[in-house]
Protein backbone atom coordinates (compact mmCIF):
# COMPACT_ATOMS: atom_id res chain seq x y z
CA UNK A 1 0.00 0.00 0.00
CA UNK A 2 3.48 2.44 0.85
CA UNK A 3 4.96 1.92 -2.44
CA UNK A 4 1.71 1.80 -4.45
CA UNK A 5 0.85 5.33 -3.16
CA UNK A 6 4.42 6.71 -3.17
CA UNK A 7 5.08 9.72 -5.39
CA UNK A 8 1.43 10.12 -6.54
CA UNK A 9 -0.57 12.85 -7.72
CA UNK A 10 -3.80 11.70 -4.64
CA UNK A 11 -1.39 11.14 -2.07
CA UNK A 12 -0.02 14.82 -2.57
CA UNK A 13 -3.04 16.44 -2.46
CA UNK A 14 -4.17 14.46 0.41
CA UNK A 15 -1.39 15.52 2.44
CA UNK A 16 -1.58 18.73 0.65
CA UNK A 17 -4.77 19.42 2.35
CA UNK A 18 -3.90 18.29 5.80
CA UNK A 19 -0.80 20.85 5.79
CA UNK A 20 -4.27 23.39 4.45
CA UNK A 21 -6.47 22.28 7.82
CA UNK A 22 -3.57 23.23 9.98
CA UNK A 23 -2.63 26.32 8.20
CA UNK A 24 0.06 28.54 9.31
CA UNK A 25 0.12 26.96 13.24
CA UNK A 26 1.06 23.67 11.86
CA UNK A 27 4.58 22.18 10.52
CA UNK A 28 5.01 21.11 6.90
CA UNK A 29 4.17 17.57 6.15
CA UNK A 30 5.19 17.05 3.02
CA UNK A 31 8.32 15.13 2.31
CA UNK A 32 9.73 12.56 -0.40
CA UNK A 33 8.06 9.10 0.10
CA UNK A 34 5.73 10.17 2.76
CA UNK A 35 2.56 8.34 2.43
CA UNK A 36 -1.09 9.34 4.02
CA UNK A 37 -2.16 6.19 4.67
CA UNK A 38 -5.72 6.46 7.17
CA UNK A 39 -7.47 8.98 8.85
CA UNK A 40 -10.21 9.82 11.17
CA UNK A 41 -11.67 10.50 14.21
CA UNK A 42 -11.03 9.22 17.89
CA UNK A 43 -11.79 9.90 21.27
CA UNK A 44 -8.40 11.06 23.17
CA UNK A 45 -8.70 11.29 26.88
CA UNK A 46 -7.80 14.42 28.23
CA UNK A 47 -6.83 15.30 31.78
CA UNK A 48 -10.79 16.79 32.19
CA UNK A 49 -12.44 14.90 29.84
CA UNK A 50 -12.30 12.75 26.81
CA UNK A 51 -12.69 14.98 23.41
CA UNK A 52 -12.71 14.19 19.66
CA UNK A 53 -9.48 14.51 17.92
CA UNK A 54 -8.61 14.22 14.35
CA UNK A 55 -5.51 11.55 13.72
CA UNK A 56 -3.55 11.21 10.47
CA UNK A 57 -1.55 7.68 9.93
CA UNK A 58 1.54 8.50 7.81
CA UNK A 59 4.13 5.77 7.25
CA UNK A 60 6.63 7.44 9.34
CA UNK A 61 5.24 9.84 11.69
CA UNK A 62 1.20 9.60 13.38
CA UNK A 63 -0.67 13.49 13.38
CA UNK A 64 -3.32 14.82 15.25
CA UNK A 65 -4.30 17.88 16.23
CA UNK A 66 -7.99 19.81 17.47
CA UNK A 67 -11.10 19.70 15.53
CA UNK A 68 -12.38 23.41 15.04
CA UNK A 69 -13.91 22.93 11.71
CA UNK A 70 -14.61 18.89 10.57
CA UNK A 71 -12.69 18.70 7.67
CA UNK A 72 -11.56 22.38 7.32
CA UNK A 73 -9.96 23.81 9.98
CA UNK A 74 -8.03 21.83 12.56
CA UNK A 75 -5.46 22.98 15.61
CA UNK A 76 -3.00 22.26 18.29
CA UNK A 77 -0.70 20.05 15.71
CA UNK A 78 1.40 17.08 17.45
CA UNK A 79 3.79 14.86 15.48
CA UNK A 80 4.77 11.33 16.69
CA UNK A 81 7.70 9.78 15.29
CA UNK A 82 6.21 6.27 14.73
CA UNK A 83 9.66 4.07 15.36
CA UNK A 84 9.27 5.43 18.92
CA UNK A 85 5.19 4.25 19.33
CA UNK A 86 4.50 1.19 21.13
CA UNK A 87 0.56 0.39 21.17
CA UNK A 88 -1.18 -1.36 24.41
CA UNK A 89 -4.95 -2.56 23.90
CA UNK A 90 -7.14 -2.08 26.72
CA UNK A 91 -9.56 -4.23 27.84
CA UNK A 92 -13.59 -3.97 27.63
CA UNK A 93 -15.85 -2.49 30.62
CA UNK A 94 -19.78 -1.28 30.25
CA UNK A 95 -18.50 1.91 30.18
CA UNK A 96 -14.91 2.48 28.36
CA UNK A 97 -15.03 0.43 25.20
CA UNK A 98 -12.97 -0.31 21.55
CA UNK A 99 -9.78 1.69 23.92
CA UNK A 100 -6.27 1.39 23.29
CA UNK A 101 -3.44 3.16 24.47
CA UNK A 102 -0.72 5.03 22.46
CA UNK A 103 2.86 4.65 24.37
CA UNK A 104 6.25 7.38 23.81
CA UNK A 105 8.83 8.08 25.83
CA UNK A 106 7.35 11.82 26.04
CA UNK A 107 4.05 10.83 26.35
CA UNK A 108 1.36 8.15 26.84
CA UNK A 109 -2.62 8.64 26.19
CA UNK A 110 -5.86 6.36 25.85
CA UNK A 111 -7.46 6.79 23.00
CA UNK A 112 -10.91 4.78 21.88
CA UNK A 113 -12.59 4.30 17.99
CA UNK A 114 -16.43 4.26 17.55
CA UNK A 115 -16.53 0.54 16.86
CA UNK A 116 -14.03 -2.45 17.04
CA UNK A 117 -13.99 -3.22 13.80
CA UNK A 118 -12.79 0.85 13.79
CA UNK A 119 -10.27 -0.16 16.60
CA UNK A 120 -8.96 -2.69 15.08
CA UNK A 121 -8.04 -1.19 11.85
CA UNK A 122 -6.29 1.70 13.52
CA UNK A 123 -3.81 -0.66 15.56
CA UNK A 124 -3.00 -2.81 12.86
CA UNK A 125 -2.27 -0.17 10.61
CA UNK A 126 -0.23 1.50 13.08
CA UNK A 127 1.25 -1.44 14.20
CA UNK A 128 2.08 -3.00 10.43
CA UNK A 129 3.37 0.85 9.75
CA UNK A 130 5.54 1.01 13.31
CA UNK A 131 7.17 -2.25 11.97
CA UNK A 132 8.11 -1.44 8.35
CA UNK A 133 9.68 1.88 10.40
CA UNK A 134 11.58 0.21 13.02
CA UNK A 135 12.57 -1.91 9.51
CA UNK A 136 13.60 1.21 7.78
CA UNK A 137 15.93 2.93 10.73
CA UNK A 138 17.19 -0.24 11.93
CA UNK A 139 16.48 1.43 15.46
CA UNK A 140 15.13 -1.31 18.29
CA UNK A 141 11.23 -1.51 19.58
CA UNK A 142 10.92 1.84 22.12
CA UNK A 143 10.91 -0.10 25.50
CA UNK A 144 10.92 3.30 27.90
CA UNK A 145 7.50 4.97 28.05
CA UNK A 146 5.99 8.13 29.88
CA UNK A 147 3.42 7.26 32.20
CA UNK A 148 -0.11 8.12 31.32
CA UNK A 149 -2.03 10.91 33.11
CA UNK A 150 -4.96 9.38 35.37
CA UNK A 151 -8.03 11.74 34.56
CA UNK A 152 -8.81 14.13 36.97
CA UNK A 153 -12.22 12.58 37.50
CA UNK A 154 -10.56 9.53 38.59
CA UNK A 155 -10.49 10.68 42.11
CA UNK A 156 -11.21 13.47 44.69
CA UNK A 157 -8.49 12.96 46.99
CA UNK A 158 -5.13 13.15 46.90
CA UNK A 159 -3.68 9.78 44.95
CA UNK A 160 -0.66 10.14 47.62
CA UNK A 161 -1.54 10.99 51.37
CA UNK A 162 -5.59 9.87 50.56
CA UNK A 163 -5.90 12.71 53.07
CA UNK A 164 -6.33 15.73 51.03
CA UNK A 165 -9.63 16.44 49.06
CA UNK A 166 -9.73 18.24 46.22
CA UNK A 167 -11.88 21.26 45.74
CA UNK A 168 -12.65 24.57 43.28
CA UNK A 169 -9.74 25.66 45.92
CA UNK A 170 -7.59 22.84 46.28
CA UNK A 171 -6.43 22.28 42.84
CA UNK A 172 -5.29 18.42 41.03
CA UNK A 173 -1.44 18.19 40.18
CA UNK A 174 -0.22 15.31 38.01
CA UNK A 175 3.07 13.25 38.48
CA UNK A 176 5.17 13.74 35.55
CA UNK A 177 6.60 9.96 36.48
CA UNK A 178 3.81 8.13 37.98
CA UNK A 179 1.14 9.72 36.41
CA UNK A 180 -1.31 10.21 39.95
CA UNK A 181 -2.78 12.65 40.45
CA UNK A 182 -1.74 14.75 43.66
CA UNK A 183 -2.27 17.58 45.86
CA UNK A 184 0.57 20.40 45.74
CA UNK A 185 1.71 19.15 49.16
CA UNK A 186 2.75 15.60 47.74
CA UNK A 187 4.45 17.31 44.43
CA UNK A 188 6.60 20.08 45.81
CA UNK A 189 9.64 18.57 44.39
CA UNK A 190 11.13 18.33 40.79
CA UNK A 191 13.39 16.68 39.29
CA UNK A 192 14.87 16.26 35.87
CA UNK A 193 13.28 13.98 33.44
CA UNK A 194 15.27 14.22 30.12
CA UNK A 195 13.11 12.83 28.32
CA UNK A 196 10.02 15.02 29.00
CA UNK A 197 11.91 18.30 29.35
CA UNK A 198 14.89 20.18 29.20
CA UNK A 199 13.54 21.37 32.95
CA UNK A 200 12.84 19.93 36.41
CA UNK A 201 9.68 18.72 36.26
CA UNK A 202 6.85 17.96 39.17
CA UNK A 203 6.82 14.61 40.51
CA UNK A 204 5.20 13.47 43.42
CA UNK A 205 7.16 12.58 47.06
CA UNK A 206 7.19 8.86 46.42
CA UNK A 207 9.03 9.13 42.82
CA UNK A 208 10.68 11.72 44.03
CA UNK A 209 13.13 9.40 47.05
CA UNK A 210 12.95 7.17 44.69
CA UNK A 211 14.43 9.30 41.61
CA UNK A 212 17.14 10.78 44.23
CA UNK A 213 17.85 7.46 45.76
CA UNK A 214 18.39 5.84 42.74
CA UNK A 215 20.82 9.01 40.90
CA UNK A 216 22.61 9.32 44.25
CA UNK A 217 23.56 5.65 43.27
CA UNK A 218 24.44 6.04 39.98
CA UNK A 219 26.71 8.60 41.07
CA UNK A 220 28.54 7.07 43.75
CA UNK A 221 29.21 4.34 40.95
CA UNK A 222 31.02 7.22 39.22
CA UNK A 223 32.58 8.98 41.67
CA UNK A 224 36.15 8.56 41.75
CA UNK A 225 37.98 9.36 45.13
CA UNK A 226 38.40 13.50 45.86
CA UNK A 227 35.57 14.09 43.34
CA UNK A 228 32.68 15.62 43.91
CA UNK A 229 28.96 15.27 42.54
CA UNK A 230 28.92 17.92 40.05
CA UNK A 231 25.74 16.11 38.41
CA UNK A 232 23.19 16.26 41.39
CA UNK A 233 21.97 20.10 40.97
CA UNK A 234 20.68 19.35 37.72
CA UNK A 235 18.44 16.70 38.74
CA UNK A 236 17.46 17.33 42.20
CA UNK A 237 15.59 20.60 42.76
CA UNK A 238 13.52 21.35 46.06
CA UNK A 239 9.95 23.19 46.18
CA UNK A 240 11.80 26.76 46.04
CA UNK A 241 12.72 26.23 42.27
CA UNK A 242 9.83 28.15 40.79
CA UNK A 243 7.11 26.66 37.96
CA UNK A 244 8.85 24.36 35.97
CA UNK A 245 7.44 23.11 32.34
CA UNK A 246 5.41 20.83 33.74
CA UNK A 247 3.57 22.96 35.88
CA UNK A 248 2.74 24.85 32.39
CA UNK A 249 1.73 21.34 31.26
CA UNK A 250 -0.87 21.26 33.51
CA UNK A 251 -3.06 23.48 31.14
CA UNK A 252 -1.98 22.05 27.89
CA UNK A 253 -5.18 20.20 27.27
CA UNK A 254 -6.95 22.72 28.54
CA UNK A 255 -5.90 25.24 26.08
CA UNK A 256 -6.04 22.39 23.25
CA UNK A 257 -9.47 21.53 24.21
CA UNK A 258 -10.79 25.07 24.03
CA UNK A 259 -13.49 25.95 21.59
CA UNK A 260 -14.30 21.70 20.90
CA UNK A 261 -17.83 22.83 21.05
CA UNK A 262 -19.08 21.13 18.10
CA UNK A 263 -19.11 17.67 19.70
CA UNK A 264 -19.78 18.63 23.34
CA UNK A 265 -20.00 14.79 25.01
CA UNK A 266 -19.09 11.02 23.42
CA UNK A 267 -22.80 10.02 22.82
CA UNK A 268 -23.42 13.43 20.94
CA UNK A 269 -20.31 12.64 19.20
CA UNK A 270 -20.34 8.72 18.15
CA UNK A 271 -25.07 8.88 17.97
CA UNK A 272 -24.86 8.93 13.97
CA UNK A 273 -23.40 4.95 13.64
CA UNK A 274 -21.31 5.85 10.61
CA UNK A 275 -17.61 5.11 10.25
CA UNK A 276 -15.65 7.88 11.51
CA UNK A 277 -12.37 6.33 10.14
CA UNK A 278 -11.09 5.38 6.57
CA UNK A 279 -7.76 4.16 5.48
CA UNK A 280 -6.37 4.54 1.67
CA UNK A 281 -5.13 2.20 -1.14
Amino acid sequence: MVDSLANTEINSQRIAAVESCFGASGQPLALPGRVLLGEGVLTKECRKKAKPRIFFLFNDILVYGSVVLPKRKYRSQHVIPLEEVTLEPLPETPRAKNRWMIKTARKSFVVSAASATERQEWISHIEECVRRQLRATGLPPSTEHAAPWIPDKATDICMRCTQTRFSALTRRHHCRKCGFVVCAECSRERFLLPRLSPKPLRVCSLCYRELAACKRREEEEEEEPGVGSPGQQSYLSGAGAGASSGDEEDSDEDKEGSGDGDWPSRVEFYASGVSWSAFHS
